[in-house]
């Protein structure tokens, strides 16, 4: 079985239960648009998910789309390597602070 990196608290609720037919469908999917070499459709797919997260306070549209998105395009440009890894950072450190208080 490939063990993947854990980012994220889907990744690591996941991995609470290896079984999950959820867990397996997550990484087919996000680790093979990551690994395509259409870079064409996962520039398209990562802004499409970033601008939908700046519209998260609409109806279906959500903030969660914007991590996802950044992961993406962090692939091909490093702006949103740089980003992504602040906003992983930032989350870690704000949960951190939560379960502590």
């Amino acid at each position: 079985m490939r063990r993947y990196k854990e980012t994220g608290i889907v990744t690591r609720t996941l991995a609470r239960y290896p079984k999950h037919p959820l867990k397996a469908f997550f990484h087919q999917r996000y680790h093979s648009l990551k690994a395509t070499k259409n870079h064409r459709l996962r520039k398209t797919v990562g802004v499409v998910l970033v601008l939908g997260g700046l519209l998260g306070f609409l109806p279906i549209l959500g903030y969660w789309m914007l991590p996802i998105g950044l992961t993406l395009l962090a692939v091909d440009w490093a702006w949103a390597r740089r980003l992504s890894r602040r906003l992983r950072v930032w989350y870690g450190r704000r949960l951190q602070g939560l379960r502590k208080s």
